[in-house]
């Protein structure tokens, strides 16, 4: 076997280096393009629940709004690191009238679950029991119509019977009619627990204190953590 000439080894060691840095360089970069990748890579888009209510929802009479039921929904799906944002959508003294006239500029931004607390304002106004349901049933078709794949919550609410057992008994029903029609998840009564518990009130008897809240929020955590 013929012994290579020493002047080709001095051709042949520059151009062995060159070729192992070039393939040095080209594993780094493909790390490099593979970190920029996993960097730039968001993370995956939080979900929307939107509470849509009146000042139960907006937790009227308390210092900080955070002690409301929502905002306690909110910190039970942070401590369980689960991937959905909380939108307070509640108007104190709203009706299922004026809920159903502002609903579609809610529906502006997409959501994944919406739960509907409404309909107290329009019992201790006395208004008709059928005004109420079909307000109700509007905003539940134009949630469901704009976001068809949307699960639906219904916070299910009374009143006392002395503004009319009649009345009241109409009033109870309209909620367990509608989940039923429309097959939605009932919250049976919203304030159980709370509604006329005078320690659990604020002075005025219908709103909660920061306590009563967390008790709604146990009402309505019961019922929508399987949608989550």
């Amino acid at each position: 076997m013929k012994r290579i000439p020493s002047f080709l080894y001095t051709l042949l060691i520059p151009i062995l280096l060159l070729a192992c840095n070039t393939e040095q360089k080209e594993q780094s970069a493909a790390a490099g393009d593979s970190t920029d990748t996993a960097a730039k890579t968001p993370a995956a888009k939080k979900k929307t629940i939107v509470f849509f209510g009146n000042s139960l929802t907006a937790a009227y009479g308390l210092d900080d709004p955070s002690q409301g039921f929502v905002g306690l929904i909110q910190k039970k799906i942070d401590s369980l690191k689960l991937n959905y944002k909380v939108i307070n959508a509640g108007v104190s003294g709203e009706t299922t009238s004026g809920g159903n006239s502002r609903i579609d500029w809610l529906l502006k931004q997409p959501l994944d679950i919406f739960v509907l607390e409404l309909g107290g304002n329009d019992g201790l106004r006395g208004i008709p029991v059928s005004e109420t349901k079909k307000n109700l049933q509007a905003i539940i078709d134009k949630v469901h119509t704009k976001y068809p794949e949307a699960k639906l919550v219904l916070a299910g609410m009374q009143i006392p019977p002395n503004i009319g057992q009649k009345y009241a008994s109409d009033f109870r029903a309209v909620y367990a009619d509608l989940a039923e029609k429309n097959d939605l998840t009932l919250i049976p009564f919203l304030l159980e627990g709370v509604g006329g518990e005078a320690k659990l009130n604020l002075p005025d008897g219908i709103h909660p204190t920061a306590e009563g809240h967390k008790i709604l929020a146990e009402n309505v955590w019961v019922e929508i953590k399987d949608l989550l």
